[in-house]
């Protein structure tokens, strides 16, 4: 009995691991949901470009579908100039340069690409803007993610979000494509870094009963929140700098976390600041107003304390990122654990980003088809305590596969102007499939991974995941060959990382590992096709028959 109290879940559990505590920082973190939300989508609201027409005074006051009949004999209508209108068709103005445009406006909406008329011969600046938003993306996720595992996830947490917020407020006020390139790249500092290191934060002071709950529900209920409404508040604006100072603004607000919530005790641990530790758990504690005596951490202590020698004299190295690559179960974790990054990642961004030609405002789309992330939140919720982690994570992107493969085909065989609803619902669908996957892999990830190397690990396979990315305007471009082609790329990835799943442990009512060693020897007896769910079955069965 004393040694169960000895252990970090069981010490929390006495301070109380799903409280009053446990509900500030989850609504602190659905808060920072909302803040990732409305910097993710930024990026592509502020560069939108419209349909667009090389300007002319023959063609003031015409509708859209006038300029449409005019430049149908034009092959490139967007940035060729004309002489005139002749019989309701545009006349070629041979060896002219357009200089002005004719924009099709969403609901009004002012975007960097409209107001500094960033297209044909400068259509690459916003690409620009974008790729050093990635670079920036990718030095943030390692830079951040070593940082939390050494200063803490506090403390990372609260610059990776003010880096970001700073990036975006910067933007608003360029009119050049370096200062645009620039102060893009300060703001892909914090891409998902702020969104992850809070997730770790609230996971590390969670029960493992009520981690799914607390965590996916809340993702899914703010993160959709954001996600829905940027959209709308873009429209409502109608111009991208105010949108981005209404976007990073909010983020002052991580300011006063310190305040409501502490550091990762077990964290702390790993660090053997035991006094601070405890210091935390007592707060947690107070917060949740449990008693527990001073005996129950001066034992907590002293095992630790114990612990950390007896380690020491096994190993006198220090848990690192690298160290994973040294014993061989570690190593297959962690090397499938990046693949399964690349595979979700780039998959979610390539269903996220096909939202033109589908006969919607690809405002309107993203906004609508956002609700998927509440049915989401709820699938994980209903069926990751039953069917397991692996269960879940190898079910969600066979079923993703399926529905993208189906999509695509559809895309391909019907009219996006006829069938713009049925259009629609599959796009959701696809997103449905895609939030499932990546939602569960965030969990599954962290809980396999040691808790000394966990803000680093995740930051790393998630840099990894984000460098994909980078491969998803070229997945888009084999439409050029054949048009579902992209969809069933990406299907074919999806069912490839379902397999995947089946080589890793899982990790459903199971003491999690906080240092290597602990990671090396977990789930030493399973195998490959070992799901929660069959076994209860099977014991039910063996019952039944005595």
């Amino acid at each position: 009995m004393t040694k169960r109290l000895m252990d970090f879940s069981q010490v929390l559990d006495k301070c109380g691991n799903y409280g009053r505590f446990q509900v500030v920082i989850l609504l602190l973190y659905g808060y920072t949901n909302i803040l990732g939300s409305l910097h993710y989508f930024s990026q592509t609201l502020i560069t939108f470009t419209p349909e667009h027409w090389c300007s002319h005074a023959d063609l003031e006051g015409l509708s859209v579908k006038e300029l449409r009949s005019i430049y149908s004999n034009i092959s490139e209508s967007s940035c060729t100039p004309l002489l005139g209108v002749v019989d309701g068709m545009g006349v070629v103005a041979e060896g002219r340069k357009c200089r002005d445009w004719i924009f099709q406006r969403e609901s009004g909406y002012e975007s960097i690409t409209t107001e500094l008329k960033w297209v044909c011969d400068k259509s690459h600046y916003p690409a620009v803007g974008q790729s050093f938003f990635f670079m920036g993306s990718v030095l943030g996720t390692i830079t951040f993610g070593y940082l939390s595992d050494r200063i803490g996830r506090l403390p990372s947490l609260l610059m990776a979000t003010l880096f970001g917020a700073t990036g975006d407020f910067v933007t608003s006020f360029v009119h050049t494509l370096p200062w645009f390139a620039f102060s893009r790249f300060v703001s892909g500092l914090s891409t998902d870094t702020m969104y992850y290191l809070m997730y770790i934060l609230v996971f590390e002071y969670l029960s493992p009963k009520s981690r799914t709950f607390g965590l996916n529900i809340i993702l899914a209920v703010f993160y959709c929140f954001g996600l829905m409404t940027s959209p709308w508040i873009a429209m409502w604006i109608g111009n991208w700098r105010r949108y981005l100072w209404l976007a990073s603004l909010p983020a002052l607000g991580v300011l006063i976390y310190p305040l409501l919530i502490c550091e990762s005790a077990q964290w702390l641990l790993t660090k053997k600041r035991y006094d601070e530790a405890v210091a935390c758990l007592k707060r947690v504690a107070k917060f949740n107003g449990r008693q527990v005596e001073d005996s129950v951490f001066d034992e907590f202590v002293k095992h630790y304390r114990e612990r950390a020698q007896q380690e020491y004299k096994l190993n006198s190295q220090e848990d690192t990122f690298l160290a994973m690559f040294m014993t061989p179960r570690l190593r297959r974790f962690t090397l499938t654990l990046l693949l399964k990054s690349v595979i979700i990642t780039l998959s979610c961004d390539v269903i996220n980003r096909n939202m033109e030609g589908l006969g919607t405002s690809p405002f309107k789309l993203f906004s609508f088809t956002s609700i998927v992330y509440l049915p989401a939140g709820v699938a994980i919720l209903l069926l990751q305590n039953k069917i397991g982690r692996k269960g879940m994570a190898c079910s969600a992107l066979f079923v993703g596969g399926f529905i993208t493969t189906t999509t695509g085909f559809l895309i391909a065989n019907l009219d996006p102007t006829k069938n713009a609803l049925l259009l629609a619902i599959m796009v959701g669908l696809g997103r449905f499939g895609a939030t499932v996957s990546y939602d569960a892999e965030i969990q599954y990830a962290a809980e396999i991974i040691p808790t000394s190397v966990r803000g680093q690990a995740v930051s790393n396979i998630h840099v990894v995941g984000l460098a994909s990315s980078s491969l998803a305007f070229y997945v888009i471009y084999l439409a050029q060959f054949y048009k579902p082609l992209p969809s069933i790329f990406i299907s074919c990835l999806m069912f490839f990382g379902a397999g995947l799943c089946l080589t890793l442990p899982e990790t459903l009512n199971k003491k999690l590992p906080e240092t290597l060693a602990d990671g090396e020897k977990f789930a030493l007896d399973e195998g490959f096709l070992y799901f929660p769910c069959l076994r209860k079955k099977e014991k039910n069965i063996g019952a039944e028959s005595v």
